[in-house]
């Protein structure tokens, strides 16, 4: 097995290139250069491992679905989970009422509350976007997924705001379906704190075929999903490995076991529990990011890979390039 952690100068001495498109990539597995191959698309499959990226990467820019798409492009990045807003705003949904700006709390002291009058607003929206998800059509979703694929671009997951406890039957209906139209075969969650939640999911899950990756932060544990799985065969889990690891655990152990429950995988490098849990870089922290990619090409698991941007840009970068330094990493890892 390789080397558990590269140098971030010897492992990334030419994201330069990766930025600016993989012009002089090289060879890919099947002995043509990916740039050929693709005819100019981008091409994040290394290896036989999807390599994606979830949008909410790209928050500190502005994001739009046509935006989204640019970044994609520009970072060789060929299959995403896409978030909701930018894809609902495509399709035409009601304006969220924007949420004002609020100085940070002094140390100790309790966050801010909003005003009651965008509370209310909330609260109207609530109602107005609902309706909307009852009744749109699919079209505008398809619309956008032929927009993405035409580019190179896929749609793995989906996760919009309608899967909560709070949003209806029709919404969570609607989110599957919507899904369904944009070429995913799952949507995304925070993992509900009920299990009644995970069974609702499951069961309008079921009757979509559409998966529901639960999504973990440090409540992450080996057996967290395991109620769920039992629940229905369509509630998965959205993995994720650098959380995971900042939890005190071992990704390769729950991978092992539970492949087959994995619908995709948060991909990011952070410090284990016991060196302060910090997201890094990628090569700089805890996370065995290069073994578990390379597990996943051995076993052939069919997951994707999603490259979740966590860790502070650098003052001369922004989100784009150094997603494209992520999936550089990846592709040397994967020895594409």
């Amino acid at each position: 097995m390789k080397n558990n952690y590269l140098s971030r100068r010897k492992f990334l001495g030419a994201s330069t290139l990766a930025v600016a498109g993989m012009a002089v990539a090289s060879q890919s597995t099947f002995g043509a250069p990916a740039y050929i191959k693709n005819l100019g698309k981008p091409n994040s499959l290394f290896n036989g491992v999807q390599i994606g990226c979830i949008t909410y990467s790209f928050r500190s820019m502005p994001s739009s679905a046509e935006q989204l798409l640019q970044y994609c492009l520009d970072a060789n990045v060929s299959a995403i989970e896409l978030m909701g807003p930018a894809a609902e705003a495509f399709a035409g949904a009601p304006e969220a009422p924007v949420r004002p700006q609020m100085a940070a709390p002094a140390p100790g002291q309790p966050r801010p509350q909003p005003s009651p009058e965008y509370i209310a607003a909330q609260e109207e929206y609530g109602k107005k976007v609902a309706a909307w998800r009852a009744s749109v059509s699919m079209t505008r979703f398809e619309q956008l997924r032929k927009m993405y694929n035409d580019a190179g671009v896929s749609i793995y997951g989906f996760k919009p705001s309608a899967l909560g406890v709070n949003n209806t039957d029709e919404e969570i209906d609607y989110a599957m379906r919507a899904a369904k139209a944009l070429g995913a075969n799952q949507v995304t969650v925070e993992f509900p704190t009920s299990s009644a939640q995970t069974k609702r999911l499951g069961d309008i899950a079921a009757r979509n075929r559409v998966y529901v990756g639960y999504h973990g932060h440090l409540q992450q544990t080996f057996d967290m999903w395991d109620a769920s799985f039992i629940q229905s065969a369509y509630n998965a889990a959205n993995f994720d490995m650098g959380h995971y690891v900042a939890a005190g655990f071992d990704p390769i152990e729950f991978i092992n076991a539970r492949h087959s429950h994995i619908s995709s995988m948060h991909t990011k490098d952070r410090k284990s529990k016991a060196n302060g849990g910090q997201n890094v870089v990628w090569g700089e922290g805890d996370t065995p990011v290069i073994e578990v990619l390379n597990l996943i090409a051995k076993n052939q698991y069919h997951f994707p890979a999603t490259i979740e941007l966590e860790y502070e840009i650098p003052t001369d970068s922004d989100a784009v390039k150094e997603v494209a330094k992520c999936v550089e990493y990846a592709r040397k890892a994967l020895g594409a």
